[in-house]
């Protein structure tokens, strides 16, 4: 049975309040003489006697201590004036907001968390809304004005919320400039420039270079080269970085159990895995394929996305970060939960790339096997997916979406084996998306989220945690009624198991659901 974990001492206090666990100056310019990967996206270092600021994994020589200055966020490098480096590439770096979160909020911890929920939403809402992020929509989404948001915006990062969109903006530009072909307006246009002349006046005053200049010193990339040999561009190759250590082999074989025909195709010793995706985008759907392939000695994945999925690239390359939990920091979970799962260092929380197909695959698993679970969904797909005309063999149907699912006669699906409860559930569910009165992605209110999947007839404790896990991302989602999480603490036998659970689970917030896929891990 594990040993009941205990919060471990803080390292050096931060230049600023809200980060507990980050180190000092000192402790920066040793991880970035040891170039450590764990430390990636934490933080930035400007350069002064260059003028640009760098990932703490940069091969560049490393700069005098008396030339660095370290930042928690590119936006506040950019607004000193540094610009991006082009060698480590800032925007590769893995995403942190979530996770400089206080573990318990106080009225003093009140502005630092409404800033750091503002930049989570800049940095994600690409991904799951067809409208402009702005500053003023943030505003509007956390109930506060924008003034306000301004004012805490400030006061915890140093930059305007404007400032921060503006990087973010460019970064995702920059990213679309190096590693597509894609055309300079349309790249605008995805990072949300309502213009050309906009985004090239933005990009020569930031980075004080223009586009086609710095699309020109990508040349030698490989797809720029296959664009000059007149290869046809199928889709796109990007990278993203995570932080080390990663069990990647633990997340592929979760999703390789649970992979249905048609859908997925996974292969832990390749270390690949590629599905189809379908997404309503400005009114209409798209579908394509999208792919990672692992690249654990350089800490990052390799993701394609088809060209059928171009109009939406930025926000899908946010939801398949989601998808693989690429943005978790070992920092706070390993010295938290390590003792207690030793055999589990760096197992991550596996995502989903559709809220609504998560919840339809929880539902379904409800109270039997993994295997069984996999059947019924299979049932479900093989007559109401969309099909799908993909160069990839064995990948041709899209998850049927809530209108769909909400259309399904009950009799068809009781001819599926789906029992009475269950298919309330389903039709519930798939009503409560379609209408938009339930949203189950990264960014959603947990608790309101959470109180409207259990109004729904036949969604329990377990199955709603569940989706708050894995679609939601909320770290400290907890299915105390899971069996082998109950069977791992020992506490199944209790009079009353989930609440046994429960009450052990405590020593692990706000890191539970990381604690849960653990327990899975080490019951195998």
């Amino acid at each position: 049975m594990p040993r009941h974990a205990t919060h471990p001492p803080a390292p050096a206090p931060a230049t600023g309040p809200h980060d507990s666990l980050a180190v000092d100056d000192a402790g920066r310019y040793l991880a970035l003489k040891a170039r450590d990967a764990r430390f990636d996206g934490r933080f930035f270092t400007g350069v002064t006697s260059t003028g640009i600021y760098c990932r703490p994994v940069c091969r560049v020589r490393t700069p005098k201590p008396e030339n660095c200055r370290f930042f928690d966020r590119a936006a506040q490098a950019e607004a000193a004036g540094f610009r991006p480096c082009l060698r480590c590439r800032p925007e590769l770096a893995p995403g942190a907001n979530r996770w400089h979160s206080p573990h318990a909020w106080t009225t003093q911890d009140a502005s630092s968390l409404l800033a750091l929920q503002a930049a989570e939403l800049m940095d994600t809402a690409a991904a799951w809304s067809d409208e402009p992020i702005s500053a003023a929509g943030v505003a509007q989404r956390m109930g506060i004005s924008d003034r306000h948001l301004r004012r805490i915006f400030d006061a915890h990062w140093g930059v305007s919320p404007l400032q921060y969109l503006q990087t973010r903006r460019l970064l995702h530009a920059k990213q679309l400039l190096t590693d597509t072909t894609l055309p300079v307006a349309e790249i605008a246009q995805l990072s949300g420039y309502a213009s050309q002349r906009r985004f090239h006046t933005a990009f020569l005053a930031h980075y004080r270079l223009q586009p086609t200049a710095l699309r020109k010193q990508a040349a030698g990339s490989a797809v720029q080269a296959a664009h000059a040999a007149g290869e046809p561009q199928s889709g796109f190759t990007l990278h993203a970085a995570y932080r080390p250590p990663l069990d990647h082999h633990s997340l592929l074989r979760f999703f390789q159990q649970r992979a249905l025909a048609g859908l997925e195709l996974v292969d832990p010793a390749a270390g690949t895995m590629a599905r189809t995706l379908a997404l309503r985008h400005r009114g209409s759907t798209l579908r394509g394929v999208v792919a990672a392939r692992w690249q654990p000695a350089h800490h990052r994945v390799e993701l394609h996305i088809s060209a059928a999925l171009a109009p939406a690239l930025p926000g899908v390359l946010a939801r398949m970060r989601a998808w693989l939990d690429l943005d978790a920091d070992p920092t706070y979970l390993e010295p938290l939960l390590a003792a207690d799962f030793p055999e589990a260092i760096g197992v991550r929380v596996p995502g989903s790339l559709d809220g609504f197909e998560l919840g339809v695959r929880a539902i379904l698993g409800q109270q039997i096997t993994v295997q069984a679970a996999r059947t019924l969904t299979q049932r479900l797909l093989e007559p109401w997916g969309a099909p799908l005309e993909s160069a990839w063999p064995g990948l041709q149907l899209c998850f049927p979406d809530a209108a769909t699912v909400a259309r399904i006669p009950p009799d068809a699906l009781g001819a599926m084996g789906i029992v009475k409860s269950r298919q309330q559930a389903l039709i519930a569910l798939a009503r409560a998306v379609d209408s938009g009165t339930l949203a189950l992605h990264p960014g959603a209110p947990v608790e309101a989220t959470l109180q409207g999947l259990l109004a729904l007839p036949g969604v329990g404790p377990w199955t709603a945690h569940y989706i708050a896990m894995r679609a939601l991302r909320w770290p400290d989602a907890f299915p105390a009624g899971d069996v082998v999480v109950q069977q791992v603490l020992g506490v199944r036998d209790a009079p009353h198991p989930a609440r046994a659970a429960e009450a052990r689970s405590q020593t692990w917030r706000p890191w539970r659901a990381y604690a849960t896929v653990r327990a899975w891990h080490s019951a195998k």
